[in-house]
């Protein structure tokens, strides 16, 4: 091979890789686009999306009270307290409102009035184009896991946090629940110290913030809307299931590859866990410890975030730092 045919191709090989490295880590380092902060006077619309609300009248009131207290204006999504059986209406009627507040240029947030089951029957109803165009927030948690997955591969942020109808009649029981949902959909920095745990896994790690309710993110696998959590810290939090169950939905998702380069796992409350005829054996924290003990990124739990009162307000798909010890956790977003 002649000399100048070597350089040629060692030219253009460095050209491609250059190229290709260079475009994945841009890739790695796009920031997802964070919807405007809420100012005095902005529009919040409350939808349904899932589960039904029946006799919940009074919930979604005290919700609405509670943002115009902070100067916001509220609309009720037209189809709220209907019902079709296990739903808040029909999946058109629930469509039509999440559609309707997705494409009204005057409201700014959307903030779901409870979860259950049922947002996954609307995903492919949706249509995007005009909340591209004008990002918005979007606000819940549990079944609304499945927006968050969705719109997260749109390259939105969303706001992980209390819903409608977790407004007890004193307010005062869920006080931070409320005070950091507040703060940060009106811009204010989030950060985080948690209580520490004998089980953390120390170490510390920067990534995007992914995740939610651990069987809607199971549920996603394989589909357009699974998240990919390369390069991502990953929250979990779950409710109501036996402890294999548990077991069984990280085994499936670490055989789908999903840990294989994640930077990180937080993990929230795992709340009213079913007691099967046979024992686990372990603590929750050892079983995760366990299912992700091939991986060296830390792991943090007691993150006050899930379905218990204290349910503390994530961003997800923002950047922030995690870092792990036995005393403590701290979790920083980014401003």
């Amino acid at each position: 091979m002649s000399k100048n045919r070597l350089l040629l191709i060692v030219c253009c090989t460095i050209f491609f890789f250059g190229n290709y490295i260079g475009f994945a880590q841009n890739k790695t380092e796009t920031k997802l686009i964070q919807p405007p902060y809420l100012k005095t006077g902005d529009t919040v619309a409350i939808v349904a999306p899932s589960g039904v609300l029946k006799n919940r009248t009074e919930e979604v009131n005290r919700a609405k009270k509670l943002l115009e207290s902070w100067d916001l204006h509220v609309v009720i999504g037209k189809h709220v307290f209907n019902q079709a059986n296990h739903f808040a209406g029909t999946d058109q009627e629930r469509c039509e409102d999440f559609q309707s507040a997705l494409d009204d240029p005057k409201i700014k947030a959307i903030w779901s009035a409870r979860g259950g089951y049922g947002t996954v029957r609307i995903l492919d109803k949706l249509d995007y184009t005009k909340f591209l165009n004008q990002p918005k927030w979007v606000i819940g948690y549990s079944d609304i896991t499945a927006l968050h997955n969705q719109i997260h591969n749109l390259g939105v942020q969303t706001l992980h946090a209390i819903m409608g109808v977790s407004l007890p009649e004193n307010l005062s029981d869920i006080e931070d629940s409320i005070t950091t949902f507040k703060n940060t959909i009106f811009g204010k920095p989030l950060s985080y110290t948690l209580k520490g745990s004998s089980y953390n896994k120390e170490g510390k790690t920067t990534g995007v913030l992914v995740g939610g309710n651990l069987t809607i993110l199971h549920t996603m696998l394989g589909s357009k809307d699974s998240i990919d959590t390369s390069g991502k810290i990953l929250f979990i939090e779950e409710i109501g299931e036996y402890k294999y169950h548990i077991d069984r939905m990280l085994q499936s998702l670490k055989r789908a590859g999903y840990f294989d380069n994640c930077k990180g796992v937080i993990v929230g409350d795992m709340s009213k866990l079913r007691k099967n005829t046979t024992k686990w054996g372990t603590s929750i924290e050892q079983l995760v410890l366990e299912a992700l003990s091939d991986y060296d990124f830390p792991i943090a739990f007691n993150m006050p975030a899930g379905h218990e009162d204290d349910n503390r307000a994530l961003i997800l798909g923002r950047q922030l730092t995690l870092n792990v010890e036995k005393e403590k956790a701290t979790v920083v977003f980014e401003k």
